[in-house]
């Protein structure tokens, strides 16, 4: 049974080239998270490295990792320690030529939960993760914490509502976003903005629409021609926003949200009693021809 109150913590980082400083950085930033109470730790997608989806370069595999494996073994030692539960965003290589992006989920006594596989895999200039990662095989995934039942869903994955509303309906408390995204060198404010909005617009229409906190952790910082433009935050289950991060540096959120916000905005909106579930099924057609 999951507590009513529960303190989300979201690491924005900012990422170099050197694996072994990022992991330093991430473990010192959770402690901080820790220290300041954060019960649940989320880290952004991808945090040991670049984001090296930016270009196609064979190279980039040796970058990936089993899970579990070294990554999640040390996440476990540090969740153990410090009583959180850690949500920690990896590039997996499942198999020789098999490799998926991948969040592994620690709980608070070090306990390895298992793992998602991110389902959309975007491919556009800047973003080639179609060249990396093979779509995930898992499913929606959610998993039963200390402190709270969370979904992982990953970057790509945020554009659409079916993960989101299949995620919330198998009894998510909240739902997670590590992230990996940003504003083109060349590219002006205006439309830096208009991206940024529709970024945060479409993730609290999920809380909205399934009546759930959802928390959104981004990576900060310039890579190659990539402004990776932070703002990560927190809305409750009616898609106000609890917090929000700065764009242009590294932030550490901790904030306590209350779960039963989910049924007071769950009756007061009644979304799901109304779904009118047996008129769904043109949702598994690419598209709909005359």
């Amino acid at each position: 049974m999951s507590a009513q109150k529960v303190k989300i913590g979201l690491i924005q980082l900012t990422c170099s080239s050197d694996p072994i400083k990022n992991f330093e950085n991430a473990e010192r930033k959770i402690r901080e998270a820790a220290a300041k109470q954060a019960q649940v730790i989320c880290l952004p997608e991808l945090f040991r490295s670049l984001y090296f989806c930016d270009v196609e370069d064979h190279d980039n595999f040796q970058l990936a990792e089993p899970i579990p494996g070294p990554s999640t073994e040390r996440f476990s030692a540090l969740a153990a320690e410090l009583g959180v539960v850690i949500i920690a965003s990896l590039f997996e290589k499942r198999a020789q030529g098999l490799y998926h992006n991948t969040t592994a989920v620690i709980d608070a006594d070090g306990t390895y939960l298992g793992k998602y596989r991110k389902m959309h895999i975007p491919d556009d200039p800047g973003y080639y993760e179609k060249f990396y990662f093979t779509p995930g095989d898992l499913g929606y995934k959610v998993f039963e914490t200390r402190f709270a039942k969370i979904g992982v869903l990953i970057c790509w994955d945020q554009w659409y509502p079916e993960g989101a509303r299949i995620t919330a309906l198998m009894g998510a408390d909240i739902l997670f976003f590590p992230t990996a995204i940003g504003w083109a060198s060349s590219q002006d404010e205006k439309t830096n903005q208009e991206q940024y909005q529709a970024w945060q617009m479409i993730q609290r229409s999920h809380a909205i629409a399934n009546g759930v906190h959802v928390a959104s952790v981004n990576r900060t910082g310039k890579e190659g021609d990539m402004q990776f433009w932070g703002g990560s935050f927190i809305a409750n289950p009616f898609g106000s926003l609890v917090c929000q991060a700065p764009h242009i540096q590294e932030e550490i959120i901790v904030q306590e949200v209350d779960l039963s916000q989910s049924d007071y905005y769950r009756t007061h909106w009644p979304f799901l009693r109304d779904r009118r579930i047996e008129s769904y099924q043109p949702l598994t057609k690419r598209f709909i021809d005359d």
